[in-house]
């Protein structure tokens, strides 16, 4: 028994494993896999070149971050998130980021400014956009704000439950969100960014509410047509 070539072989199955994840996970978050869509093991074997086992194990973790949802006898389907189920997210944000904000005052820095800001001017880049391919690339840059600051806390576990929730609010804006308040949220995070700068704990703390309640706001209960697989990932 060669348990080195077993381990090798077990690693590799893990990364095609992991490839799948992030695959779709990007095309969960950015909506081009719409939510209720079906998803196959062996549809999906066949796009990745894996086994329906691989297929699975990829699954699974998207299972575990609560962005597919997993039915015995019928197979795996993106979430879809009820209102309830919405405001859950953003009532789990707004006992969390707050937190985040206050973390990062503590180490804020010129260079995380500097971060933040670059940040910032490609969110604008999307805000005066239409269509749907633009409305899909400012609501993951928005995204990608609330995470970069996390990953500003120092907190690496704070960082994973900020990335889960985050992935949580993209699927459900996806399927919930009006567009037309980009402006305002772009507006909101440079108004978080100045306080940030000020190291006002208390106006980042309150800004930070405002702008989740003003997201969790713009939330309609109108879902979006589906996808199918194969187009989702070949975009």
């Amino acid at each position: 028994m060669n348990i080195q070539n077993d381990v090798t072989v077990e690693a590799a199955g893990e990364d095609r494993s992991l490839a799948i994840r992030d695959a779709l996970r990007n095309a969960i978050i950015d909506r081009r896999l719409a939510p209720a869509t079906k998803l196959t093991e062996s549809e999906i074997g066949s796009l990745f070149g894996v086994s329906r086992t691989v297929a699975r194990a990829g699954l699974q973790m998207l299972a575990f971050e609560g962005l597919v949802r997993l039915e015995r006898n019928r197979g795996a389907f993106v979430a879809n998130p009820s209102p309830e189920e919405a405001q859950h997210v953003f009532a789990s944000r707004r006992l969390i980021e707050p937190g985040v904000a206050s973390a990062v005052i503590g180490r804020f820095t010129p260079e995380m400014a500097d971060v933040l800001r670059k940040q910032l001017q490609e969110e604008s880049r999307y805000v005066s956009e239409r269509g749907a391919v633009a409305r899909r690339a400012e609501i993951k840059v928005s995204g990608d704000f609330h995470l970069l600051l996390a990953s500003m806390s120092g907190n690496p576990i704070l960082e994973r439950f900020m990335d889960e929730l985050i992935a949580r609010s993209s699927l459900v804006i996806a399927l919930h969100g009006r567009s037309g308040t980009s402006s305002c949220g772009h507006r909101e995070h440079l108004a978080i960014l100045d306080a940030l700068e000020r190291r006002d704990d208390q106006e980042t703390r309150e800004l930070m509410l405002h702008h989740i309640d003003h997201i969790e706001a713009g939330l309609d209960l109108q879902a979006r047509s589906t996808t199918r697989l194969r187009d989702a990932l070949l975009r």
